[in-house]
């Protein structure tokens, strides 16, 4: 299915980071294609625009400055939503520095509860970072915390040594490294793994009826690896995006 077929409206959902940069076209049903770039190129994502014609946007962006051509990007839609931290949402956020709180983990709490709503939702997005937040069956995000995601800690003990190697994910995962390389690779993967099964365990214990969500640019490295039963949605951050556009939209 694409938009040159479907009859109902399309959104579409811009998450523009600092080391990427996803577009997803929503409609009815959910999400129907995303696509992810490098860098932001307007002429690229122009292109894509033709083919579905996007009714009504949301730009998320980690960016201070205006990009060159913003303004006639943006006036292709009839709606289009700058996400900040004054933007309405469909969850009630209980931050207490919400100028403070990342749009990637507010997008995915609320793409969370739209697919839980009647369950407490742990996020855990392992991204540069791993970001854990909590929403529960009432929509109200509690906190969440935030820690050093893998490439990072393998980056972190190669600069901040003078004779530890550069490790990539994936080379070992034994319980115990017999030589420098594995030992690296089993502390860092084994001792997130640990971590994320940690959190899971203690906020089960508080909801019982906890479901977890992974997400992020490393969540098909964990997604078999955790001892609980997990989700994984490596778009959730654009789903939140088009739940918090309806909102807006529709439900005010």
């Amino acid at each position: 299915m694409t938009g040159l077929h479907t009859t109902t409206p399309l959104n579409l959902a811009l998450d523009i980071g600092n080391s990427a940069v996803k577009a997803g076209f929503l409609g009815e049903n959910g999400l129907i294609k995303s696509f992810r770039f490098s860098s932001f190129n307007y002429q690229r994502l122009n292109a894509i625009l033709a083919r579905y014609h996007p009714e009504n946007a949301i730009v998320s962006s980690v960016r201070k400055e205006n990009i060159p051509g913003e303004d006639r990007f943006m006036r292709q839609f009839r709606k289009v939503l700058v996400l900040s931290h004054q933007t309405p949402l469909p969850i009630k956020n209980l931050y207490e520095t919400p100028e403070t709180l990342g749009l990637d983990r507010l997008a995915g709490v609320a793409g969370a509860h739209s697919l839980f709503p009647h369950n407490p939702v742990l996020v855990i997005d392992a991204g540069t970072a791993i970001t854990y937040d909590l929403i529960d069956d009432h929509g109200n995000y509690t906190g969440g915390n935030i820690s050093p995601g893998m490439t990072l800690r393998f980056h972190s003990l190669h600069q901040a040594t003078d004779r530890l190697p550069l490790i990539k994910p994936g080379e070992n995962n034994a319980t115990l490294g017999k030589n420098t390389r594995e030992a690296i690779a089993a502390g860092v993967q084994n001792g997130i793994i640990y971590e994320m099964n940690q959190y899971i365990e203690q906020f089960k214990a508080t909801y019982p009826t906890l479901k977890v969500l992974l997400t992020g640019g490393d969540c098909f490295f964990f997604d078999n690896k955790l001892k609980y039963h997990i989700f994984v949605e490596p778009n959730l951050i654009l789903i939140g995006l088009n739940e918090i556009l309806k909102f807006n939209i529709y439900a005010r």
